[in-house]
């Protein structure tokens, strides 16, 4: 039998909102501030040029692979080199790209729904992504947040559940962790001893070649019910 519920951490990426959306505007202002302060970069760096350089600077570097701020600044530096510009423009290209990263629009129950579990347990966002809880403005709803750098590992890794379960001081089995990735979310934090639950909202089937989760929510109301069912 499982453990009492007594925390809940969360994904953030697909979970808490619609991530493609964020990260295309978020790429055509980086695109739009380089064109305006370093044309140069965008003559021979387009999007999916990029994404080759991050693809590459991952195998290279595996030990960094989990750091998608590293991945996007450092590429940001080898074009801004190529092109003649100071490398350092990078971290003032990135800041704009990650300004509109946390300018998003939360699906429509997420805050209330986020006061909800609030109310009843510690909540703790848990991220392989680079968005802020503080920066989107539901901050105040977080108990702790863990990203992939800051844990040296991404999900389904069991190191960043580890840092999970430190952070909240307790027993791996009394928090059910939340996520719309069978594979990162679900499958990962069950390996490391959690409860796991499923954001479906689009109705997906499961993984026929993976265990059931736990549970499986539509929404974050419908999670805030099974938590309010179960403290």
């Amino acid at each position: 039998m499982p453990l009492s519920l007594r925390a809940v951490s969360l994904d953030l990426d697909n979970t808490l909102w619609d991530t493609p959306p964020v990260l295309a505007r978020a790429e055509a202002a980086l695109a739009a501030w380089l064109a305006e302060h370093a044309p140069r970069i965008t003559e021979s760096f387009d999007p999916k040029e990029f994404r080759r350089l991050r693809a590459e600077l991952a195998g290279r570097e595996p030990g960094r692979a989990h750091d998608v701020t590293w991945l996007r600044t450092e590429s940001l530096r080898h074009a801004a080199r190529e092109a003649g510009y100071p490398a350092a423009l990078a971290d003032r290209a990135f800041e704009v790209f990650w300004r509109e990263r946390n300018t998003l629009e939360l699906y429509a129950e997420v805050s209330d729904a986020l006061a909800r579990l609030a109310a009843r347990v510690p909540v703790y966002a848990l991220t392989n992504g680079n968005a802020c809880v503080r920066e989107v403005g539901i901050g105040r709803y977080f108990a702790g947040a863990i990203d992939a750098p800051s844990a040296g590992a991404a999900k389904p890794d069991r190191e960043i559940y580890r840092k999970l379960v430190d952070l909240a001081a307790l027993p791996a089995g009394a928090i059910l962790h939340v996520g719309d990735d069978a594979i990162a979310d679900v499958h990962g934090a069950r390996a490391a001893g959690l409860q796991a639950a499923w954001m479906n909202r689009t109705g997906a089937e499961w993984p026929a070649d993976l265990p059931l989760p736990d549970h499986e929510v539509a929404d974050l109301t419908a999670l805030a019910d099974l938590v309010e069912s179960r403290t």
